[in-house]
């Protein structure tokens, strides 16, 4: 009966073994109104959240979901895109277990914000029903971030330390190679299991991420779930939330699971959506309170279980537009994650790929899982990086005087090769015990006439 979809819904009261079931038919609605993204409907006794079926006007049947209520009018948002719907079509409550068959069989699979496969691979197949319900952990059952997570990046290994079951953003603006570090990260982590979502990208670059970015070998062990921007606002939401819920199931199974969000910006979008299209009021900058609310429920289900079980280390993208990290989607996901990796477009026009802006990079949980001479180094590089930032107008037009700071001369010394540190290839990883050792190299005093580091003769080598 759990996958099966019929027109009434079993209420069972008193049920017991060997007593017969009291099957009640639930009343049939009306749509009386379509505006916009919302029917309105009369005649349903539903609660937020129930699934509908409705009926065009050639039989196709629409499936629903009721987002809200007022008097006897019930408001319904359609899963997929309406077309052939007529004034009174019929909406009829359904009896349908949301979930989807789960197991190993569904790596290297890509499936829709409802389960379906995109992939032209078949049907699902595995040994367990997942039910989409999120699975909610006691906050001080949560085993402390206490070791670090390869990513195989070295300037987030070295700089930028991610903890396993560490929540971060990934913030950016269009064309500045979010997807392809998403990519690199994919390919070249240590975690057990990949979850990729990708909510309200362009369909071509879906293709693409998925072909090119991600490749045979970084699906190989990667679960994406993908709703490109022509679907519907619900969709789009239920991917996100698909999201989360398959990494929960692989975390729940002891794994280490990396989940990588793209992006966080467009499940607020549609959450706005769907919260304007029923009325809600606008607020900051048009989003609607609940968008503020739906964020940290989204991201909270992130992070570690239980000591000695699997955790959830995760990655949201956040769409910074015109550049502007105060943004309120922006600001909002700065202060419920724990660390931020800021892309920028400066260095990306410069040819600094990946394009990782360290001094406005921070990881809150980078102190208590590497060693103190990692994090002196961490701050030495950022010491210099920063004081040549600060004087470099000075520099390019020939005001600065050598020998007037010799901190400022150490960093004008050293920049190129901070710049290099920095630069990776998409096909190189650089893995935690590298990345330290390079960290180490690049800012180990140097007697005059030798090189500063070994890292910069390596990377023009491999460049």
């Amino acid at each position: 009966m759990a996958d099966q979809r019929v027109s009434i819904v079993e209420r069972i009261r008193g049920y017991a073994p060997g007593k017969p079931r009291v099957i009640e038919p639930e009343a049939e609605g009306r749509i009386t109104r379509s505006v916009g993204l919302t029917l309105e409907a009369i005649g349903l006794n539903v609660s937020v959240g129930r699934q509908c079926e409705v009926i065009a006007g050639d039989n196709r049947r629409i499936e629903a979901e009721v987002v809200g209520f007022a008097g006897d009018k019930v408001f319904l948002m359609p899963i997929k895109r309406v077309e052939g719907l007529q004034p009174g079509a019929r909406v009829i409550p359904i009896a349908t277990q949301q979930g989807m068959r789960i197991g190993p069989q569904l790596l290297g699979r890509v499936v829709n914000g409802i389960g379906q496969p995109l992939d032209g691979k078949g049907p699902l197949v595995g040994d367990e029903y997942l039910d989409f319900t999120p699975h909610e952990i006691n906050p001080l059952q949560r085993h402390p971030i206490s070791e670090p997570l390869d990513v195989g990046v070295r300037a987030i290994n070295a700089l930028i330390t991610v903890g396993r079951g560490q929540r971060l953003g990934l913030f950016a603006g269009s064309g500045v190679g979010k997807s392809v570090l998403m990519g690199m990260m994919t390919k070249f982590t240590t975690a057990d299991i990949v979850v990729v979502g990708l909510v309200g990208e362009r369909g071509r670059e879906v293709k693409e991420f998925i072909d090119h970015i991600l490749g045979a070998e970084g699906l190989r062990r990667a679960v994406v779930v993908a709703s490109p921007a022509d679907d519907a606002p619900l969709m789009r939401l239920r991917a996100s939330q698909l999201s989360s819920r398959i990494a929960e199931y692989y975390r729940d199974q002891g794994k280490n699971v990396l989940l990588l969000m793209d992006s966080l910006t467009r499940f607020a979008q549609a959450q706005r959506e769907i919260a304007l299209a029923i009325g809600e009021p606008p607020a900051t900058k048009g989003y609607p309170p609940s968008v503020f609310a739906k964020i940290p429920q989204l991201v909270e289900r992130a992070g570690n279980a239980a000591e000695g079980e699997g955790s959830i280390t995760a990655f949201y993208t956040v769409l910074t537009e015109g550049d502007d990290l105060q943004d309120p989607i922006a600001d909002a996901a700065r202060a419920i994650l724990d660390g931020h990796v800021v892309l920028s477009r400066k260095l990306a026009e410069e040819g600094t790929y990946p394009a990782i802006d360290v001094e406005s990079s921070i990881s809150r949980a980078m102190q208590n899982i590497v060693s103190e001479e990692h994090l002196k180094m961490m701050q030495r590089f950022k010491q210099l990086s920063s004081r040549y930032q600060q004087n470099r107008d000075l520099i390019a037009i020939g005001a600065y005087t050598p020998g007037a700071d010799p901190e400022t001369d150490l960093a004008i010394e050293r920049f190129p090769h901070l710049r290099a540190f920095i630069q990776q290839g998409l096909k190189q990883p650089v893995h935690m015990a590298e990345c330290i050792a390079n960290l180490k190299a690049l800012l180990k005093p140097t007697a005059p006439g030798k090189p500063t580091s070994p890292l910069a003769a390596q990377h023009r080598v491999q460049g």
